[in-house]
């Protein structure tokens, strides 16, 4: 019989660990890392602190738990949808259109989770402005990935600078995410929309191409 109790226990034990983390991204998404506490979380969920406690050991943990949680939930609602795009012009806008889709959806309440707890941590040198530093470079990867793939296959001019056109894409969707959180507004989002365009039909071989209409 010990198996079976055992089997339950950290059965219980994941399920309250998923709960904890689902509150604490929708909290820090609004009002940062910092806001987190064992406590809040208990009391928010109906749980006593000592079993919070249990599943990470220390509000740092908690904290990177939560990065690490956030990141998966960005990954399953921005990455995935379009990962079997085609590569190329097409793949590069979708990528972005599924950021900006992300991000009017409220997937966090408070707009893009690393927008938000970013701010807290980039001067703060230590293990969370590790954690976040990590997905913020794998996020311009994958842009940038996106964007190599449009210049091999033709889409974008052999002169584009990749890096920069990146740069300018993430800062466009950035900009929107804080503008429309700010005056909670749709504006912002068509805004971003018209600009993404631009920029890439910019860097592109054809202008015209039927992937920037």
């Amino acid at each position: 019989m010990a198996e079976p109790t055992t089997d339950r226990r950290l059965l219980r034990g994941e399920e309250t660990r998923r709960a904890v983390l689902r509150r604490a991204v929708e909290i820090a998404s609004v009002e940062g890392l910092e806001a987190l506490s064992i406590g809040r979380l208990a009391t928010d969920l109906g749980l006593s602190k000592s079993g919070v406690f249990a599943g990470f050991g220390s509000k740092e943990e908690l904290q990177l738990a939560t990065v690490r949680a956030a990141r998966r939930i960005f990954a399953d609602a921005v990455v995935a949808p379009v990962a079997d795009t085609p590569p190329g012009l097409v793949h590069a806008r979708a990528l972005c259109e599924s950021w900006l889709a992300y991000s009017r959806a409220r997937i966090f309440p408070g707009g893009c989770f690393f927008y938000e707890v970013t701010a807290e941590f980039d001067a703060r040198p230590g293990a969370i402005r590790d954690a976040l530093a990590t997905c913020a470079r794998e996020w311009h990867e994958t842009v940038t990935a996106a964007l190599a793939e449009a210049r091999a296959t033709g889409g974008l001019r052999p002169d584009t600078d990749l890096g920069d056109l990146a740069f300018a894409l993430v800062s466009v969707l950035e900009t929107a995410n804080s503008q429309a959180v700010l005056h909670e507004e749709d504006t912002p989002y068509q805004r971003a929309e018209r600009l993404l365009l631009r920029l890439l039909r910019a860097e592109a071989t054809d202008p015209a191409d039927p992937a920037l209409a």
